[in-house]
């Protein structure tokens, strides 16, 4: 046995008080060439109960004085400590929770630092485990269960300059360094990269990884591939465009079922023009709002003579029909004026060089007139959609490309959106999103035989709840795709790392669906109350760590970890750091 150290003298519940001998109160003590730790608040002591050792942590201390009556009265006081069991060892294995109490008179024992890792790492520490820093206090590397790790969801939560991008780059890292060759062709790694912090040499080799520079700024850069048949959905479009469920959704999906309908038949879309052409000028019940939707879809084709028609054209209130002043040509159902006036011009229609994203406007125009001239919407309903669509035009064509070739299989993709502009920051995660779970889902087996692994930095700038800049169906929509994918997700071998410096305001359904956390510094009530209700297998001593957490530091807890621990995560070297170290303005401000 080791160092005896004092006695159990009450129990209380789960609650064990322990008297302490004098000659114990020391900080670190040596026997028989091991280091051992003194009695003090989150350390760690063995009370013998029988053939078991139960592993107490020490919660808190006081002194309780004694009296005694010798040559006059006389105080001194005894240390007591108040400890809880997290644990047992029986027959040389430790087994996690409360199964066993002491009793009063067992004799407490100082736990050899050695030790701590059959707790907390099962004996698989050093370079033998998956290491990626070391205990808070003592100072022993510890492994992580990486099979149970990344076959979860994972949090990383901290404060800005709490070293949590650090933690985020280690870990990947550190399972790249050890387990490429098993990971090769069995599983994918999607970063999303808010800030381009991990754009350059971090995480993994430039032949194992794709980085993707979306840029709204200037044409010409990397675009995020989508097949025709993936584009061509309504549920990428409502992505896109952010479409009302009730009215604008119903739209696309005619939209795109008219498209799909006549896709085979060669120069449908042209027939498609000239058929509308006719019905807007052929009405029985013209509607004057038509007219601005015929003349945005011909400047799309650049007819230039129909352009010129339509200018001369204007709407009669008083006889609810379409006129030529100039000429004094009125349309009517019969059909005779748009004979004499179009009919030469539209039978020589011609369509060529139109992208996907011009295409889709062209028709959103198109089908909007069908609509209003058989009365299935309302045009104040769809008219913003078509807008949202015309000013979304120019961004997306500059980040998206439709493409049926075979996209990249490497290990990591790393998607980089620092330079995109506020409404693409906000839509094209959760398309990519989108497309790597529907992806994945069709080709996985069951179970899995394959994993996809998303990774969200800056969190919180996608799946808050507390945008003001966006309708709430949206916002609605939006979030309910990622909890779909971090609910069910699981089951297909998909799963999510969420990085945030405000985990508060990510949806609770989110964060309570997070299986193992890396809590680094955070100091805002919000946040430390959201942990509060959402982690249940944090306990209270390292809860009141978190707002006093120095750079680097973090606890470590979830449903992969017996129980709750404090480490300091190595700090990657300069070349693989993520470039979000703070600036030295003892350098930048110099005089040299």
């Amino acid at each position: 046995m080791t160092i005896e150290v004092g006695e159990v003298i009450a129990v209380n519940g789960i609650k064990i008080t322990l008297k302490i001998y004098e000659e114990s109160s020391k900080d670190t003590l040596f026997y028989k060439g091991e280091k051992y730790n003194g009695v003090s608040i989150r350390e760690y002591i063995t009370i013998q109960r029988g053939f078991r050792d139960i592993i107490c942590i020490i919660e808190g201390e006081y002194l309780d004085e004694k009296r005694f009556e010798e040559n006059g009265s006389k105080l001194s006081f005894i240390r007591k400590v108040e400890a809880k069991p997290i644990g047992y060892f029986e027959q040389g294995s430790f087994y996690e929770g409360i199964k066993f109490l002491p009793m009063i008179k067992d004799v407490a024992y100082l736990l050899k630092e050695s030790r701590l890792n059959e707790i907390y790492s099962k004996g698989y520490s050093g370079e033998k485990g998956f290491t990626i820093g070391k205990m808070l206090k003592e100072e022993i590397p510890i492994s992580l269960p990486w099979k149970k790790l990344f076959n979860s969801h994972i949090g990383i939560f901290g404060n800005t300059g709490s070293g949590k991008s650090n933690t985020l780059a280690k870990l990947y890292t550190v399972l790249f360094t050890q387990k490429l060759e098993r990971i090769r062709n069995k599983s994918q790694f999607i970063i999303l990269d808010f800030n381009g912090e991990y754009t350059s040499d971090q995480l993994i080799d430039a032949d194992h990884k794709t980085t993707l520079h979306l840029n709204t700024q200037v044409d010409g850069s990397d675009k995020f591939p989508l097949s025709s048949s993936e584009f061509w959905n309504p549920d990428t479009l409502s992505i896109l465009f952010q479409a009302t469920p009730n009215t604008q959704r119903p739209f696309l999906n005619r939209l795109i079922n008219g498209r799909k309908r006549y896709l085979e038949f060669e120069d449908s879309l042209k027939f498609y023009i000239q058929n509308m052409f006719k019905s807007v000028f052929s009405a029985a019940s013209p509607k004057p709002e038509t007219l601005d939707l015929l003349r945005a879809a011909t400047r799309i084709i650049n007819n230039k003579n129909l352009l010129e028609i339509l200018k001369n054209i204007s709407w009669h209130g008083k006889q609810n029909t379409f006129f030529i002043p100039s000429a004094g040509i009125y349309f009517n159902s019969d059909g005779e004026a748009y004979t004499s006036v179009f009919e030469n011009d539209v039978q020589n229609i011609e369509i060529s060089g139109l992208t996907a994203l011009d295409e889709l406007v062209l028709r959103a125009h198109l089908q909007l007139i069908g609509d209003l001239i058989h009365g299935y919407v309302q045009f104040d309903h769809i008219q913003p959609l078509i807008k949202r669509i015309e000013s979304s035009l120019s961004s997306l064509s500059k980040v998206i490309t439709i493409s049926n070739d075979q996209e990249n299989q490497n290990i990591v993709t790393v998607i980089s959106l620092r330079k995109c502009n506020q409404e693409m920051t906000k839509i094209l995660p959760l398309l990519i999103a989108m497309h790597y779970y529907h992806l994945h889902k069709e080709v996985v087996s069951s179970p899995p035989n394959k994993t996809m692994h998303l990774v969200i930095d800056e969190a919180h700038t996608i799946l808050s709840q507390q945008s003001s800049s966006e309708q709430e169906s949206w916002k609605d929509y939006r979030l309910e795709l990622f909890e779909e994918i971090i609910k069910e997700g699981r089951k297909f071998g998909m799963f999510v790392t969420l990085a945030s410096q405000r985990p508060a305001d990510i949806s609770p359904t989110i964060v309570s669906q997070v299986h193992n956390f890396f809590i680094h510094r955070l100091v805002n009530e919000r946040d430390l109350y959201l942990l509060d209700n959402t982690i249940s297998t944090l306990d209270h001593i390292s809860r009141s760590l978190i707002p006093n957490l120095s750079t680097g530091s973090c606890v470590v807890t979830g449903t992969s970890f017996d129980l709750p621990m404090v480490i300091q995560v190595d700090r990657l070297e300069l070349t693989k750091r993520p470039d979000s170290e703070d600036i030295n303005l003892e350098t930048l401000w110099s005089d040299e």
